[in-house]
């Protein structure tokens, strides 16, 4: 991996220093032996092969000849995996900050060092991060070695990961990894059967990112007015359910403008997530026999963290807003499937108009009459499936 921005300079994040950061603090994974982790990584490539003529069933959505790559990592190659997937979409940023570091005395030195200390940050973030994910569709990975711009997606499963929760859960090992596959096949599903969204999910970021403000000042009187309201709310009792407590650090410091795309990025990402969950416990009972078991003890596991440092990270970080991703859009995509069928659902996947908003993922009524009109509940619930 070469430093640099662009041939301008020191990078605003020393990416090398981020993966060497992440790789010196992730924990060790659980104790396996050499065959049983080649047994792992091999079902694991086969139930990923495997979920996807099960999503395709399911969903009626059409990948066609999916071929992007399907990669079992351990905790470090998720990390470097990670870190190039940011240096892709946090270019805008970097650009930002890199003009207005030039147009500074002395921004070239102050630029070196920043880098060092984000690098540190990133990693080390990656680092906690890397012990928890167990699957993830890279949506914006990378060319491969020597190209410029984006690459086509890719499948990562963190066998590690997957290893250690199904021992804690102490579910059938089998089903679960199964399970798992499912919910990461169903994202891969998503943007190669709709090739709109991967372009249109990347402008939303890269608009979120040049919105961002980099003076300093600005950004600290937004802070302090962020934290006077917080303050406020919470002595006036706001907050005690958790919903309303002023969200995470990154929130705090947001442009109007980019609240605004970032409800838009929200109402997405809650569709994706929420649909991942339905389709894998609509198709789970026909494939895995404690698809049941798996997920009342999984969702306990998702709700409860694993102590009380997780949980204070999880809030600065803004992780308990993806919690709730899970949860509202899986009652979107089971409501609207509930009224219109899961033919009338894929029409959400017709193209950005028809991605529903923040509102109506909280309202999914609202969404099946403006897209189908304040008739169209037939109420056929096809493929539908209540995991509760």
């Amino acid at each position: 991996m070469t430093s640099g921005n662009g041939g301008n300079g020191a990078d605003m994040i020393d990416w090398d220093l981020a993966v060497a950061t992440a790789n010196r603090l992730v924990r060790p994974g659980p104790d396996v032996g050499r065959d049983e982790a080649r047994a792992v990584v091999a079902e694991l490539r086969a139930h990923a092969k495997t979920s996807e003529g099960h999503v395709r069933a399911f969903t009626g959505l059409d990948s066609g000849d999916n071929n992007t790559p399907v990669l079992v990592v351990d905790r470090p190659g998720w990390a470097r995996a990670n870190v190039q997937g940011f240096r892709h979409v946090l270019r805008p940023l970097l650009d930002k900050v890199e003009e207005r570091r030039e147009a500074m005395p002395g921004g070239g030195a102050l630029g070196t060092v920043g880098g060092k200390v984000t690098g540190l940050e990133l990693g080390t973030l990656l680092a906690f991060l890397s012990s928890r994910v167990l699957g993830q569709y890279e949506t914006f990975a990378p060319q491969a070695p020597g190209a410029t711009g984006r690459g086509p997606g890719r499948l990562l499963l963190v066998a590690p990961n997957i290893v250690q929760v199904e021992r804690e859960l102490e579910v059938d090992p089998h089903d679960f990894r199964l399970w798992v596959c499912l919910h990461e096949e169903t994202h891969r599903t998503q943007f190669t059967a709709v090739p709109w969204l991967r372009d249109h999910l990347e402008q939303e970021i890269h608009g979120f990112l040049t919105q961002t403000e980099v003076d300093p000042s600005a950004v600290m009187g937004r802070l302090r007015d962020a934290v006077q309201a917080f303050v406020g709310a919470r002595k006036a009792g706001a907050g005690a359910d958790g919903e309303r407590d002023g969200g995470s650090i990154v929130e705090l410091v947001q442009t109007p403008e980019q609240r605004e795309i970032l409800g838009r990025i929200t109402a997405v990402m809650s569709l994706l997530e929420g649909h991942a969950d339905f389709v894998m416990d609509g198709v789970g009972p026909q494939v895995i026999p404690t698809v049941g078991h798996i997920r009342e003890k999984f969702a306990e596991r998702r709700a409860q963290g694993s102590g009380r440092l997780d949980l204070a990270l999880r809030k600065l970080l803004g992780m308990d807003a993806k919690l709730r991703q899970y949860r509202d859009g899986e009652r979107f995509v089971r409501e609207v499937v509930g009224r219109v069928g899961m033919e009338g659902f894929n029409r959400v996947w017709t193209s950005p108009n028809t991605l529903p908003t923040k509102a109506e993922v909280a309202e999914p009524g609202t969404w099946v009459d403006r897209v189908h009109g304040k008739a169209s509940t037939s109420g056929t619930g096809d493929g539908a499936s209540d995991p509760e």
